[in-house]
């Protein structure tokens, strides 16, 4: 499909050369030919167009620019202006091409979700494990997932630890523990431990499956862009028709008539949207932002709400040592760090890397390897370091282990998850010593850039599948009081609808494959196109390709801009149109003076457009928001 699409793209531009070279030539009457080269643009250009029309109006009566436009070219070319039938049929075809450019592109992405799924699950059954389609897990069998795959079904773990990654499902940035009783849903991944679990919900009912008819259905909803000509195409039609018949029946020339249906075809008015679009599309790639879908700057100025995912979007999505708590008096907080980077030092885990990480960074020094290791799922490392034991986990670890934690310790930390950080204890020799905080760090101008949307007069929401803590804590760090904490996709979707439901325009701006039904429902739908899932980004009508949330008041003010170009440029056509059609009426102009009058207002349209190309507003220079946001 889109190869016939790229296909019928080249056609399409091909044809656009021809018909110009042969205007060029007949206009300048360039060569001796048996036939007006003009010809050539009615045959590639002006018949599509009148197939079209006629389609239209016997199939469905759907009356649409067209219609004019094919009663001008065969007008036209009954009374032998073959050169203004030509020029008419070239304008047309242009807005027509432009507008597919901008409107049509093709989209992937739910097979990328579905191929999410493994293709075989490993189920128990009186003792032994089979191999089965995962498509033919039933509810109530028992599964064993080992380390490194992918859970085929919803269930409940009833023998095991682990850590999984549900990023693909709730948007978390790190693995959750899991032990015996707790949930895990299809579609994410074990990272470490294997454990067997029982399924609830499998095959078209499970989270991933729901998940892509999710994806499906919020798309039915998504309206495409219309072109104002074609909004207004019965009136039009009928007016230029009066106004020809009535020319015709007072002056009783042909010749006038015909000028006034050329006069009148709707060609500045067919380039005003989609010349305005494309020179904002153009202003936005400059920026780092892409966009997909041509009417998604339409839908972006009269958004009124804007809902951020947190993970990967309002923070980097990736944990990071935030706090160095050593509470023993005779070591400091770089000897803690160095104890904690060494005892994690061959672990895979998220949290244990980002330790080392931070190690290196601050002494720009390799932890050694420890002299022995241990990784226990859902709890933390075990280690020996110069004879001494070392441990380094949950408070779950240091207590199944025999370490108290002192009070001290335990204030200090319940003080860094009140600020959405988790908390890795270190404990030497039987002795609890401190802690090491990790969170995932808000992006620094992401308070900056909410104050700029809210100058806009548009309201704020935090939407994210992370605890409440972590949740509140961020969205107070970036001044947005709306939160909705524990969000699945469907919930995220709910959200969406909801705004919506109350008449609020609402864009989305999001990251994961949680986010993609978000994205798809909303009104507009943002993807961070550099840490983002390549199904975020096809859900999206836009994509940030730094991943730079700073571009985004731009994208709005621009929005709005491009709005007012086009209601200029409609409102400047269409005034053109009426004082072309006082002329020819008069008879001062005749087919091909008024077919390049209305060229004109073709050519100014698309001038007043080209300026959007580098318009960026100044931030120093907003006199006030209302002037470009509301």
């Amino acid at each position: 499909m889109l190869v016939l699409l790229k296909n019928e793209g080249k056609r399409n531009l091909l044809s656009l050369w021809l018909s110009f070279i042969a205007l060029v030539v007949s206009f300048f009457d360039i060569a001796e030919l048996p036939a007006d080269a003009a010809w050539v643009a009615i045959a590639l250009c002006g018949l599509p167009i009148i197939k079209g029309a006629v389609t239209g109006l016997v199939t469905e009566f759907d009356v649409k620019a067209d219609v004019l436009v094919s009663i001008a070219l065969v007008a036209s070319v009954f009374i032998g202006e073959i050169f203004a039938a030509g020029e008419v049929a070239f304008i047309m075809k242009i807005g027509s091409f432009l507008e597919e450019r901008t409107v049509a592109k093709a989209r992937a992405g739910i097979e990328k979700l579905a191929r999410l799924m493994p293709a075989v699950a490993r189920v128990l059954r009186d003792g032994a494990e089979t191999s089965v389609p995962a498509s033919e897990v039933a509810i109530g069998d028992t599964l064993r997932v080992l380390a490194g795959e992918t859970i085929p079904a919803d269930g409940v773990i009833v023998k095991g630890q682990t850590s999984v990654d549900q990023s693909v499902m709730t948007g978390e940035s790190l693995p959750v523990d899991k032990t015996e009783g707790d949930a895990v849903l299809s579609g994410t991944v074990n990272q470490f431990g294997t454990f067997d679990m029982k399924s609830e919900r499998a095959g078209n009912d499970s989270s991933l499956q729901r998940m892509i008819r999710l994806v499906e259905s919020a798309d039915a909803s998504k309206a495409k862009i219309v072109s104002m000509a074609d909004r207004w195409a019965t009136w039009i039609v009928a007016i230029a028709l009066t106004a020809a018949i009535a020319t015709w029946f007072v002056t009783g020339e042909i010749i006038r008539s015909v000028t006034v249906l050329v006069v009148f075809c709707p060609c500045a008015l067919v380039l005003a949207t989609p010349t305005a679009i494309m020179a904002g599309i153009g202003n936005l790639t400059r920026s780092g932002v892409l966009v997909s879908r041509g009417d998604a700057l339409e839908r972006m100025a009269k958004v009124r709400r804007m809902a951020f995912d947190k993970t990967g979007t309002l923070t980097y999505g990736r944990p990071s040592v935030t706090e160095v708590f050593c509470r023993d008096s005779q070591m400091s907080d770089i000897e803690l760090l160095k104890i904690a980077a060494i005892s994690e030092s061959l672990s895979e885990h998220p949290l244990g890397k980002a330790i080392v990480a931070h190690y290196r960074q601050q002494t720009g020094q390799f932890p050694p390897d420890p002299e022995s290791f241990r990784l226990l799922a859902g709890r933390g490392v075990s280690a020996k370091i110069d004879g001494q034991d070392v441990l380094a986990g949950n408070e779950q670890w240091l207590e199944e282990s025999g370490v108290p934690l002192p009070e001290a310790i335990l204030k200090e930390a319940m003080a860094a998850n009140a600020r959405g950080c988790t908390v890795i204890y270190v404990a030497l020799g039987g002795r609890a010593l401190g802690f090491i905080a990790l969170s995932d760090a808000l992006r620094p101008n992401a308070a900056a850039v909410m104050d700029e949307i809210r100058a806009c007069g548009v309201r704020l929401t935090l939407l994210t599948g992370d605890a409440g803590l972590a949740a509140r804590y961020i969205a107070q760090a970036a001044g947005i009081s709306d939160v909705k904490a524990h969000c699945l996709p469907e919930d995220k979707l709910a959200e969406i609808r909801q705004c919506q439901g109350r008449g609020e325009p609402v864009c989305m701006v999001g990251d994961g494959i949680n986010d993609a039904p978000a994205l798809k429902a909303a009104n507009v739908g943002i993807a961070m196109g550099g840490v983002g899932s390549d199904i975020a980004i096809e859900a999206a009508d836009i994509a940030l390709v730094g991943d730079d949330i700073g571009e985004i008041p731009h994208l709005l003010s621009l929005s709005k801009k491009v709005m007012r170009t086009i209601n200029l440029n409609l409102a400047a056509s269409m005034a053109l149109n009426f004082v072309a059609v006082a002329l020819a009426v008069t008879g001062v102009l005749n087919p091909v003076t008024g077919a390049l009058v209305h060229n004109a207002g073709s050519v100014a349209v698309v001038v007043n457009s080209s300026l959007l190309l580098g318009w960026r507003e100044k931030p120093s220079g907003r006199a006030s928001p209302a002037e470009d946001c509301v």
